[in-house]
């Protein structure tokens, strides 16, 4: 059973929401204000968070910043009000939201937003060698790389940088962590990294030029999403 913690304020909205998402068959837990949902997060095992972003004592973007800074990959769902900007929806997914709705939303959608994302977080199948995305699948140790069923040729480097981000999902990578941990001893410029990418996109993207898997981060790097 999917674990879900939602982070709201207002009484009326959280417990609609866990009443919802209960009906469908998850386990959810709530938190009122940003302190405690951080705290929840940290200590308890959650496949997602829905997270208002206007909260008590610590606003939604800040969770999120302490979250992936300590590390935590848990899919997050931000919730704003109708009227917010553009650019803090942007803010949102830069410190690694991984969507972004506003309120008022119906249980209906919510409750769909959230199924897709959990499929999208990726799931390891039912043993450690197989890994899942999409309609992507990747076998570890036969080194090969389906997508919608037909075999994928990567090349040696591209099925390392697939991997080094399977293993670090919601993570943003700095390039110049993928250069030391991806491509191991050999020396290579700092730009070398951006190509290479765009090629393993081509291939296991549907839509390279708006991926929804190897998503740049600007300045920074990239980052995984299931």
């Amino acid at each position: 059973m999917d674990r879900i913690l939602i982070v709201e304020d207002d009484k009326a909205i959280r417990m609609g929401f866990k009443d919802d998402l209960e009906f469908e068959g998850f386990e959810v837990a709530t938190a009122e204000n940003g302190t405690d949902g951080l705290k929840h997060v940290l200590r308890g095992d959650y496949d997602l968070v829905i997270l208002d972003v206007l909260l008590p004592g610590m606003s939604g973007f800040e969770v999120v910043k302490r979250l992936r800074a300590a590390g935590v990959a848990t899919p997050i769902l931000m919730l704003t009000a109708a009227r917010t900007e553009e650019v803090d929806k942007v803010v949102g997914l830069e410190l690694g939201a991984d969507d972004y709705v506003t309120k008022p939303i119906g249980s209906r959608e919510l409750v769909a937003r959230a199924k897709a994302i959990l499929r999208r977080t990726g799931r390891k199948a039912n043993c450690d060698d197989t890994y899942m995305f999409g309609d992507v699948e990747v076998h570890f140790k036969s080194r090969e790389v389906l997508k919608a069923g037909r075999p994928l040729s990567l090349t040696a480097l591209e099925f390392k940088l697939l991997k080094f981000f399977i293993d670090h999902p919601g993570e943003v990578l700095s390039r110049d962590r993928i250069l030391d941990e991806a491509w191991g001893d050999a020396v290579v410029a700092y730009r070398t990294v951006d190509p290479h990418i765009a090629h393993l996109r081509k291939k296991i993207e549907t839509g390279p030029a708006h991926p929804v898997h190897i998503i740049s981060i600007r300045s920074v790097g990239y980052r995984f999403l299931a």
